[in-house]
């Protein structure tokens, strides 16, 4: 080696080392400032320089650092014309969230662990990552060290789905792991409506109250209707996953199997009944086991409900209101009350006891106002009464009105059932009278009176 080369070769591992590539703090700031700026305005070519150097040399400067970064390397990735330079960015991306976790673990106080995690793994799937197994790995180190800021519906949704998918493809996962698995996020999820329900309940009562909403609670109310529809969309996603698997024929000997090992486990066996029941398996001997034992060990608001379940199956109706009126009675969360008190809605509603089912559902109702599934259930009773309701085939026909407007209800407090509602509601106002039907009585602008058990008037409509 000549002379000029040996220097060169010393100069380089010299002045490109740690040593003499730090930066000043002033430096350090001054490059966070200019990458800052061109990011805002989306300009990432001319943010990248800037933010490696704050990210290489001042890894520890500023959050801000990692979450333009993120995006940076996102628009990369996106815009990247060879398979080489989108796998570049995508490990860079990859590593920068480790990076992150171990630099700003917590925003706030508040840890990020479940955030930054489940982030990673969504870009791996999205980004065409073939390991499925390091996908689950790297979803489920996130839910199970940070559950609490795990909160993306779609990477719930996802982590769920690379489970399955490995399931299917008898790797990692079997059956009883997955129906575990889905019982954790179905929860999770759960968790997540009620959030974005309290948030929508004190709009709803503002609302109903005649005043006003501020243009920052009107700007809040599409931020929460939007999340409402992602949860439910998600939720829908993994119910359907688990639908192919969790049959009365499949969860029986499942739950048997194992319901020695976990006799006293109340988690697993509130699991299982829940199950059991929500897939019409409570006929079956195991669910009364797994009720009874469960009423045994915690007596509780679910068990409580679940001994009315065993008590309608055995035609005991009176025995069967009062545990359903002690599930109400021992639960103490306003949304897990509206929840069942919205389930014995249905089940009265499936009894034929329309009365019963409407009042509980109305007490659902006043402890959750977004709780649009009881205003479908109401106006599919109202709907269901046509014939019934009414001295005149008018008269029983306008019991599509109230149908009508009932639904209309359930997708203006709910989001996620604007559609649903949206076509309930014209489906019953096209079987309401046609504006020549209002021409012939002569009767618009008037209040029908129903004497039925419905009991509710409704207005002609003007012409």
């Amino acid at each position: 080696m000549n002379n000029i080369q040996f220097f060169r070769n010393l100069f380089l591992i010299l002045f490109t080392s740690p040593i003499f590539s730090q930066l000043s703090s002033d430096e350090c700031l001054e490059q966070l400032s200019i990458f800052a700026e061109s990011a805002k305005i989306k300009n990432y070519q001319a943010a990248y320089e800037p933010w490696k150097t704050v990210l290489d040399n001042c890894p520890k400067l500023s959050l801000a650092t990692y979450q333009y970064g993120e995006i940076i390397l996102k628009d990369f990735i996106k815009k990247s014309e060879s398979e080489e330079n989108k796998s570049k960015y995508l490990n860079d991306l990859l590593s920068l969230y480790d990076l992150w976790a171990e630099n700003f673990p917590e925003r706030k106080g508040v840890r990020q662990i479940g955030k930054i995690y489940s982030s990673k793994g969504q870009a791996m799937l999205d980004n065409g990552v073939e390991d499925k197994e390091l996908i689950y790995d790297t979803f489920e180190y996130a839910f199970q060290n940070d559950p609490t800021s795990f909160t993306n519906p779609k990477s719930l949704a996802y982590y769920f789905q690379t489970g399955y998918d490995l399931y299917k493809a008898g790797s990692k996962i079997n059956l009883e792991t997955l129906f575990e698995k889905y019982e954790e996020l179905t929860e999770k999820f759960e968790l997540l409506k009620t959030n974005i329900s309290k948030n929508i309940d004190i709009i709803l009562n503002k609302e109903e109250s005649g005043t006003p909403l501020t243009s920052r609670e009107v700007r809040n109310k599409k931020i929460y209707n939007t999340n409402s529809n992602a949860v439910s969309a998600y939720l829908q996603l993994i119910d359907q996953l688990i639908a192919k698997e969790a049959t009365c024929d499949i969860l029986i000997p499942l739950y048997s199997e194992n319901f020695e090992e976990n006799k006293n486990n109340p988690l697993w066996i509130r699991r299982a009944a829940g199950r059991l029941d929500g897939k019409d398996c409570s006929d079956d001997p195991l669910f009364v086991t797994l009720v009874e034992q469960l009423h045994s060990l915690e007596p509780s608001a679910d068990s409580a409900y679940y001994l009315g379940i065993l008590n309608d199956k055995q035609g005991n109706s009176e025995g069967a209101l009062k545990y359903y009126q002690e599930s109400v009675s021992l639960q103490t969360d306003n949304y897990k009350k509206a929840n069942i008190l919205y389930k014995i809605a249905v089940k009265f509603k499936n009894a034929g006891r329309r009365v019963s089912a409407r009042n509980y559902a109305e007490q659902a109702l006043s402890f959750q106002p977004s709780l649009g599934r009881a205003y479908l259930l109401i106006a599919n009773m109202y709907a269901d009464s046509a014939n019934g309701c009414g001295d005149t085939q008018f008269n029983k026909r306008a019991v599509f009105w109230l149908a009508a407007q009932t639904a209309v209800k359930a997708g203006r407090v709910d989001a996620s059932l604007k559609k649903i509602s949206d076509r309930t509601a014209a489906a019953f106002n096209g079987r309401a009278p046609s504006k020549t039907d209002i021409f012939t009585e002569g009767n618009q602008g008037t209040n029908i009176t129903f004497s039925c058990w419905i009991k509710r008037s409704v207005k002609v409509p003007n012409l």
